[in-house]
């Protein structure tokens, strides 16, 4: 499994909690795992 695939994994776990901050910081990590993904990492 791919670090990428890691990261969007946790990101979308981030994202979809119900705890204040968490909306914005999970979508910052969504982008940060496409960002490798799209880099091949």
């Amino acid at each position: 499994m791919q670090a990428s695939t890691l990261v969007l994994a946790f990101g979308a776990l981030l994202f979809v909690l119900p705890i204040p901050g968490t909306f914005v910081g999970g979508g910052l990590v969504l982008l940060g795992g496409a960002l490798a993904r799209w880099l091949g990492l």
